[in-house]
């Protein structure tokens, strides 16, 4: 049995167990996690919440956490501006980054969604709108989404991953968390 813990990383938090070097004190996932032998499979920056999915399978480490098994990632995305049909059909067909053109995405504009508040809040700007959309992509680059957005010119203010394949962050509060138990079985047919 491999277990499996979803975890709903808030923001300011490392997606890593220590933080070794740093000459200020960061929130890191020993702060939240008391569970001996799971490992992040990817990762979540910092600045980004949501679901951040740990285990204790190397198997099932590498089937998540690798690009070339194209598990969905899905993210809210609140974005500054108004997208029009153009921005979200170039982030549909895929944006070309500084490591090359992303693989296309499912975009859509969506209401805010009813999500616990972030501290810090985001900033409020009076005159310029902000948009949400539902961004889901199948690799994983660093930062991906944040510059995806800002290469069509819609700079990301608050990106809440809200699940991965099957598992979402649904119902659980920021900082806590949740465990399955998997076979070996259910591990060969996650995609």
């Amino acid at each position: 049995m491999a277990r499996l813990l979803l975890f709903n990383k808030p923001f300011g938090v490392l997606s890593q167990f220590t933080d070794r070097g740093s000459p200020t004190v960061r929130s890191t996932l020993s702060d939240f996690i008391d569970m001996k032998g799971v490992y992040p499979a990817g990762r979540l920056d910092r600045d980004s919440e949501g679901l951040l999915l740990l285990c204790d399978d190397g198997r099932l480490q590498a089937r998540i956490a690798d690009p070339r098994f194209k598990m969905p990632k899905t993210y809210l995305v609140q974005v500054e501006g108004d997208p029009q049909e153009a921005e979200l059909e170039r982030l549909r067909r895929g944006v070309r980054l500084n490591d090359g053109l992303t693989l296309p995405a499912d975009i859509d504009r969506i209401a805010p969604p009813d999500l616990w508040p972030r501290d810090p809040p985001i900033r409020q700007r009076k005159m310029i709108p902000d948009t949400w959309l539902k961004i889901t992509i199948r690799e994983g680059r660093n930062r991906q989404v944040r510059r995806m957005t800002a290469a069509v010119g819609l700079p990301t203010l608050r990106l809440v991953r809200w699940s991965i394949g099957d598992w979402s962050v649904a119902g659980i509060a920021p900082g806590q968390s949740a465990e399955l138990a998997l076979t070996s079985g259910s591990i060969d047919g996650i995609r």
